[in-house]
């Protein structure tokens, strides 16, 4: 495995998508490098703060320096008010990776036919994606 690159800046957001109906929400929260738009990492979990602590543990060996996210609660709780800038105009990369990964998968679309019908194969599905898109692993 390689050694992991210094990031100054990251990007941080959470999209939606739901498991057998809308009522049950699944959520894709991930954050790219500012410079480059690609996935340092991220974390399929229900919309709660735990899921953003997992995702901010596993961002710690980048050292990134500034963080730009739009204005949601577990960012600012969670996020040094220094390194931390909230608005749109320095999200617009993850902005537009969520509209590419709702395009290539079709359980991230809102509207569509193809669904998950468990909490495994929806991460699964979406992970595999990801992984193999973004970091290059045949898993």
């Amino acid at each position: 495995m390689s050694a992991v690159c210094r990031v100054q800046e990251a990007e941080m957001d959470e999209m939606w998508s739901f498991v057998q109906s809308k009522q049950q929400q699944r959520w894709l929260w991930h954050a790219i490098d500012h410079a480059s738009g690609k996935i340092l990492a991220y974390v399929l979990a229900p919309h709660e703060d735990s899921a953003f602590v997992k995702l901010k543990a596993l961002l710690q060996p980048f050292g990134i320096t500034r963080f730009f996210t739009d204005g949601w609660g577990s960012y600012q709780r969670y996020l040094e008010r220094q390194v931390h800038i909230i608005g749109k105009s320095n999200t617009q990369k993850i902005e537009r990776k969520h509209l590419t990964l709702r395009t290539r998968i079709k359980r991230l679309a809102r509207k569509t036919i193809c669904f998950s019908k468990s909490i495994e194969m929806h991460d699964l599905v979406i992970g595999l994606f990801i992984n193999r898109n973004e970091f290059g692993l045949l898993i």
